[in-house]
């Protein structure tokens, strides 16, 4: 059964943190929603030099991680704000699917686009501070729990209420929970590392970081 989008989340660049601006706040968006080359249109992203581009047009992060950080926050404004589907700065709902489920190069239809996995997310201090919660960030580190990235492939149009129908499956050794433990928890072999430097559907940065690693 293929999973249901439940919403479809964009944001804006806001005042964030003293001068810092982040749009990592997305909020659903109602109707027909346009994704183009860099995403979702219109959706900020306020440091590009880290967010968005092709590489990083589109983010799902599992809504039933939501479940777990409830379960295990203890504050009740950083609990409450994971009734937002876009809490993490996730464009996607989505639920019964996880890092462990699919793999780089994975490729699925959201509406009338093709979209492809092509890295885990890697998450920044920007989590702590939006949940105003210090050492959710190394959780995330910690239990994998990163969500990731898509590229599109063929630009298009959904909604909420679309599926996210898996079309083609990329490479079945390297799911996004693997990639995560080796490249960003740094747990790689050098045998490892030598296939994701050649690993075709991988993020390009991040084949350039399994290729420095093995010197």
């Amino acid at each position: 059964m293929k999973p249901i989008v439940e919403a479809i989340c964009t944001g804006t660049a806001r005042p964030f943190n003293g001068a810092e601006t982040s749009a990592i706040a997305k909020s659903p968006r109602e109707g027909i929603v346009q994704i183009l080359e860099e995403g979702f249109a219109p959706d900020e992203q306020a440091d590009r030099r880290v967010h968005g581009g092709p590489e990083k047009a589109v983010h799902l992060y599992p809504l039933d991680h939501h479940a777990f950080w409830r379960d295990h926050l203890q504050d009740e404004a950083a609990i409450a704000l994971l009734d937002e589907p876009g809490a993490f700065g996730s464009n996607l709902a989505v639920s019964g699917i996880a890092e462990s489920d699919v793999h780089i190069g994975d490729r699925f239809r959201l509406g009338t686009a093709l979209i492809e996995i092509n890295q885990p997310r890697q998450p920044c201090w920007k989590v702590d501070h939006r949940f105003g919660v210090k050492g959710m960030t190394a959780a995330i580190v910690k239990t994998a729990r990163s969500g990731w990235y898509f590229r599109v492939l063929e630009i298009g149009e959904s909604q909420a209420g679309d599926g996210l129908e898996r079309v083609e499956t990329g490479h079945t050794d390297w799911s996004v929970l693997r990639v995560f433990n080796a490249l960003i928890k740094g747990l790689a072999s050098r045998e490892e590392l030598a296939e994701l430097a050649e690993l075709d559907r991988l993020n390009p940065g991040l084949q350039e970081r399994a290729r420095a690693k093995l010197g």
